[in-house]
């Protein structure tokens, strides 16, 4: 189920409830942009997956949808943070239709460092293509605020 950020439910089909804030900012006055980014965090044998939808209020700050998830399968780091960008793939085509509908511009963020140093490093260049091959545009990190910052909060 997805949520506010303040934890109240989502009762409408996501679609649905992006489109009602969409029209809400717009009345409001702003110009916004969209982010879509997922994090996870293995506990134990269960991994925690956050997805978010960032409206970002260009100059006046934002607000977010959540959706968490759990799984008990052990899987490797490579899979997890490929499943990350899936998750958020997935959100974001299934609101394609709303976002063209109002010309509302759409990044996929991926918690993924492009510097070899980090771990997340072996999948920067499978993740990439799949978000570009998907039609969207693609941040990493440092820059991927949706899902490095937002989502990781949620999953934390």
């Amino acid at each position: 189920m997805w949520r506010q950020m303040n934890g109240t439910a989502v009762l409408d089909e996501l679609s649905t409830a992006v489109e009602k804030m969409i029209l809400l900012e717009k009345k409001s006055g702003y110009r916004i942009r969209i982010c879509i980014g997922t994090d996870s965090q293995v506990k134990g044998s269960t991994t925690e997956y956050a997805t978010v939808v960032v409206f970002i209020r260009e100059g006046h700050g934002g607000r977010m949808l959540v959706h968490k998830s759990r799984e008990k399968q052990k899987i490797s780091i490579k899979e997890r943070l490929l499943k990350e960008v899936a998750m958020s793939i997935e959100t974001a085509y299934s609101l394609l239709p709303v976002l063209n509908r109002y010309d509302i511009a759409l990044e996929v963020h991926a918690d993924i460092n492009s510097d070899p140093q980090f771990k997340s490093q072996p999948s920067y260049a499978e993740a990439k293509g799949y978000i570009l091959g998907m039609g969207f545009e693609f941040k990493a990190k440092p820059f991927a605020f949706a899902s490095s910052s937002c989502a990781n909060k949620m999953v934390n």
